[in-house]
């Protein structure tokens, strides 16, 4: 791997907190992602299945993971299957894991090779009365490609069809929510990496350069730095460009008093950091773009103070839609008669702010929790409000990454410049 190694403690612990909230007489299973197919003999880049990673720390594909914490025999409470390598893997692919390096990275100590699976899962499956199986719950979810998860639902089923099956994901949902001390840090090293690429562009940027010239300098600067690349696909909108919310083509040049909206981030170790910045493509923002920049970071600043222990997501977003309404009339955008006729279920103001404020971040970037929970210390949110106004042409949006912490919040990109007038400075110097 390209990234530090990461100190087991983590996923010993993230193991022991899953086994303390599970049904007595359980068996957890997980399984690693595919690794997807193009065409003819191509494939695609392996992403590990956050899951098994976060409760092992292995980046390899077919690997699988059971947790059966009540089980007679202590060496089978956490057994781990990876890979077997042999010459020709070795020669095609390179090395994988061996059983050493597997306890390692995970802490776990009964290792065996994944064609073994079926055997010595026999002994362990018949010990349980509950068994945990995965599904993608994630709300956004809406992928049509079956999972290598959904298929085993299907085997497991078909073999063991008495068994007692429960959801896994609810409980993955409620540890990954709070991010352990090590997982800040990993966070933390993927801002840090965004911030070397960001500092970078600014000196790049000119009018006449082309979208995804910016991209190649952000993508150098992150793997140079241990990044797999973006932790998203990255967004580098020019112009009119900057008002189509998911704008990926990055194809198109950069011209001479347009703003540059840049939704780009480095991942680092699997987990992502989310970066939004608007800069003015010769270096300096006219009066109407630096209006409407302050007001966006004026509802940056008001929805960053408001991530707190004890809010909630849906009073959040309202808190901050009446923010961003206010700053919609000083603009001239809305009136106070707009609002007082506006339709509850669609504010007035979304149409310049379509989107909410703040997603989970972690090892995905619109990461998995649950919006009805009281926010805690240890969770991270983004902070990214924007205005985005089609008939000017003119898109806005500012993003940081968000600690919430006992007494307040820490922003973990507070490092990364965002007021006008610094990024005017970097980018004129």
């Amino acid at each position: 791997m390209r990234y530090s190694p990461i100190d087991k403690s983590l996923f010993i612990e993230n193991r022991r907190r899953l086994a303390e909230i599970l049904k007595p007489k359980s068996l957890v299973i997980l399984n690693a992602n595919d690794i997807m197919p193009t065409s003819a003999d191509g494939s695609m880049g392996f992403k590990q299945n956050p899951d098994l990673f976060y409760l092992t720390g292995v980046d390899q594909e077919e690997t699988v993971l059971l947790i059966s914490p009540n089980h007679p025999d202590p060496k089978f409470r956490e057994v781990l299957f990876v890979r077997e390598t042999n010459e020709l893997i070795a020669v095609w692919e390179g090395e994988k894991l061996t059983k050493e390096q597997a306890r390692q990275v995970s802490g776990i100590q009964t290792i065996f090779w994944t064609h073994q699976f079926e055997t010595v899962f026999k002994g362990i499956v018949f010990e349980a009365e509950n068994v945990y199986l995965n599904t993608n719950e994630h709300t956004r979810n809406d992928s049509a490609v079956q999972t290598r998860e959904a298929r085993y639902i299907v085997d497991f089923k078909e073999k063991y069809p008495i068994h007692n099956l429960v959801r896994l994901a609810p409980l993955m949902h409620q540890l990954r929510a709070i991010k352990q001390s090590v997982e800040v840090e990993l966070l933390q090293k993927a801002c840090d990496i965004t911030k070397l690429g960001f500092e970078r562009l600014l000196k790049f940027v000119k009018p006449g350069v082309q979208e995804f010239e910016v991209e190649a300098e952000l993508l150098h600067e992150f793997v140079r730095n241990r990044s797999r690349g973006f932790s998203y696909q990255p967004i580098i909108a020019s112009g009119a460009n900057a008002c189509v919310l998911h704008y990926i083509q990055n194809d198109q040049p950069c011209k001479d008093g347009d703003i540059l909206l840049l939704d780009v981030a480095a991942e680092y170790a699997n987990y992502g950091a989310d970066l939004t910045r608007s800069i003015p493509v010769n270096g300096r923002f006219t009066k109407r773009q630096r209006e409407v920049y302050d007001a966006v970071l004026r509802v940056f600043k008001a929805s960053r103070s408001m991530l707190v222990t004890g809010n909630i997501w849906d009073e959040y977003h309202v808190e901050v839609g009446k923010v961003m309404e206010s700053e919609l009339i000083r603009l001239g955008l809305l009136t106070k008669e707009m609002i007082e006729k506006q339709d509850p279920e669609w504010p007035a103001y979304k149409k310049y702010f379509p989107h909410g404020t703040s997603h989970f971040l972690g090892l995905d970037i619109h990461d998995v929790g649950n919006k009805y929970r009281r926010f805690e210390p240890g969770m991270v949110f983004t902070c990214e409000p924007g205005i985005y106004i089609r008939e000017e042409g003119l898109g806005i949006r500012l993003e940081n990454d968000i600690l919430i912490t006992e007494n307040g919040n820490t922003d973990l990109m507070a490092h990364i410049p965002i007021e006008a007038e610094e990024i005017e400075d970097l980018m004129n110097s």
